[in-house]
């Protein structure tokens, strides 16, 4: 089964995502209101290294929207859905695996030598914000280099967002820059 994309609305000029390593925090400013959600970035912390598994700084945007039609849990592989829906008994079967559910924001790095082409491509690094199991603590940073959230919290920002949205991931606190509905 090949993996869904969406593309149900176009980013308007004011949609932006905004993720800082320091807070643990992903905001994102869409038609005019600020939402935010707590997530777990790199356990290796910030770095644009291929294979470092670390998260990748600057500036970024969406280069595929994944999963919008599959229901919460969806287990992918590959971002290709495996059939399966995330258990704790599953989990059992497989502690392995770096379990990426529900949805996919696939990230394409903007800055060439930072983190585009050579060895720092975020596309190539497969960096994603994705779903993880809703037992996986947020708010610390436990994640191979990509952004973790919540299922519900991603499939919300799904539907907020779309190919081509601007992802700024910084690492900052968001204290000097509040979040603010306009």
């Amino acid at each position: 089964m090949a993996a869904q994309t969406h593309s149900s609305q176009p980013a308007t000029e004011t949609s932006l995502i905004e993720v800082s390593i320091a807070d643990q925090v992903l905001r994102v400013s869409s038609a005019g209101i600020c939402h935010l959600y707590p997530v777990s970035t790199a356990l290796n912390g910030a770095g644009e290294q291929e294979n470092s598994g670390c998260t990748p700084r600057g500036w970024h945007r969406i280069r595929a929207c994944i999963g919008g039609a599959q229901p919460l849990n969806t287990v992918f592989v590959g971002r290709r859905p495996t059939g399966e829906q995330y258990s704790p008994e599953l989990a059992a079967a497989h502690p392995q695996r770096d379990w990426i559910l529900s949805r996919i924001l696939w990230l394409q790095g903007q800055e060439v030598g930072v983190n585009r082409l050579g060895k720092v491509d975020s596309m190539r690094r497969y960096i994603y914000i994705h779903g993880t199991p809703d037992s996986e603590p947020m708010g610390q940073p436990l994640s191979h280099g990509c952004i973790r959230m919540r299922n519900a919290d991603i499939a919300e920002l799904f539907d907020l967002v779309s190919a081509g949205t601007p992802v700024w991931i910084q690492e900052h606190s968001f204290s000097r820059i509040p979040c603010r509905n306009l």
